[in-house]
């Protein structure tokens, strides 16, 4: 019995030294140590010896057994080396390659819009202040000349939050903000989400405005055409025109809308042209001079000889114009394929 254990044990050390990957070594393993492997099936018959020879083959079993896992695993260790080794010689580095390039994202065309303007306005001296979106109903309407029976307070038209407080439906809010909290002069932008109970294919529940606010003394109605014009020119081009026309909004005085020439048939009133419709001039905002109530509203006395102007535009009006984009839910739908062109 001791001959057979000898036999067995040192036929499985040569197998063991021979074999040349991992399958291979598995399969000795099963072969000699599996729940039918030679070597199990020996220890299985221990109790058929006398009790002098049972405890001396046993010990002689269990060193074979001891030699043979020592022997499988320094083997596994050595294959397992080699195959790293020749990993690593067939998946070498070059790290003098180029890197991927990740695409790390863009910015939304009404952000891109918004910035754009900003850096404009911001040659002139405008400085950007934001404020709140859920505004006081005071703000948003008393102190901008909105009087209470204005149809712009309606349920339909605005979203209230509670007693008193409005989702804003303009940001002129921030701009009595700012009069409140510093002494002319007082040159900002303020752009910013704003909210209305309106939604078709030229208008959303939620959309972009900039308004802007200059007051200072001396501050005349040329001054607010030379800002606009010089504003368009940057954005549309530099043979852009525009041309104020009377109109009323409650917290200037006077008001006027404001129109650019269309920068695709240049006031040549294309009737084929489908931005200005062959007028040749596109309305694009609202301005005028601060209605001197807002100036008492704002705590400024009227010895300070100041006045000011004021203009207000939506965002996605302009990069709808900028981008001859058809329909104003494209900008918040989140298709890829529209927003990848920007």
């Amino acid at each position: 019995m001791l001959e057979k254990l000898s036999a067995i044990g040192g036929q499985a050390l040569e197998e063991i030294e021979r074999s040349s990957s991992l399958e291979s070594l598995d399969q000795i393993r099963v072969t000699l140590l599996g729940k039918k492997g030679s070597l199990s099936e020996l220890l299985k018959g221990l109790s058929g010896l006398s009790p002098q020879e049972r405890p001396v083959l046993g010990a002689a079993a269990n060193e074979w057994k001891k030699k043979i896992e020592l022997a499988l695993e320094g083997r596994k260790t050595a294959l397992e080396k080699v195959l790293l080794e020749q990993q690593l010689q067939r998946e070498k580095l070059d790290i003098s390659a180029p890197a991927r390039i990740v695409h790390p994202g863009s910015l939304h065309v009404v952000t891109q819009t918004v910035r754009r303007m900003i850096q404009i306005f911001g040659r002139l001296g405008f400085d950007v202040t934001l404020g709140p979106e859920a505004e006081t109903e005071y703000l948003n309407f008393e102190a901008v000349n909105i009087p209470a029976d204005h149809p712009a307070r309606d349920m339909q038209d605005t979203f209230f939050l509670g007693p008193g407080v409005v989702l804003r439906t303009h940001t002129s809010g921030v701009q009595m903000r700012s009069m409140l909290a510093q002494k002319s002069p007082v040159r900002i932008l303020c752009p910013g989400a704003v909210y209305r109970c309106d939604h078709d294919a030229t208008h959303s529940p939620m959309f972009h405005q900039l308004e802007g606010l200059w007051v200072d003394r001396n501050v005349r109605m040329s001054d607010l055409n030379g800002v606009l014009l010089f504003w368009a020119r940057e954005l549309f081009g530099a043979d852009t025109q525009i041309r104020l026309r009377p109109s009323y909004f409650p917290f200037v005085e006077p008001g006027a809308e404001v129109d650019v020439s269309c920068f695709r048939c240049r006031v040549k009133r294309s009737e084929q042209c489908r931005i200005c419709k062959g007028t040749g001039w596109l309305e694009i905002l609202g301005a005028g001079m601060v209605h001197p109530r807002l100036f008492e509203m704002a705590g400024y006395s009227r010895s300070e000889g100041l006045s000011g102007f004021a203009f207000g535009l939506g965002v996605e009006r302009i990069a709808m114009l900028l981008h001859e984009i058809p329909d104003l839910r494209l900008l918040f739908q989140g298709d890829m394929r529209f927003l990848g062109q920007f």
